[in-house]
């Protein structure tokens, strides 16, 4: 993943219901697409990948 870019899945719709991400090394951020001024949600590289983990296995 490229750092300091915010990005969306491939496998978003371009109807704008989805999220961004993006990792700045330390954390990667989080936030809706449709209100990027309304906030972030940030976790550890390590949360990510786990929950990134758990949803491709379907947990």
């Amino acid at each position: 993943m490229e750092r300091n870019v915010w990005r969306t899945s491939s496998r978003s719709g371009s109807n704008g219901q989805c999220v961004e991400v993006r990792d700045r090394g330390t954390a990667v951020d989080v936030r809706d697409s449709k209100a990027p001024a309304a906030g972030t949600l940030s976790f550890t590289p390590a949360t990510w990948a786990t929950f990134i983990t758990a949803v491709k296995t379907g947990r």
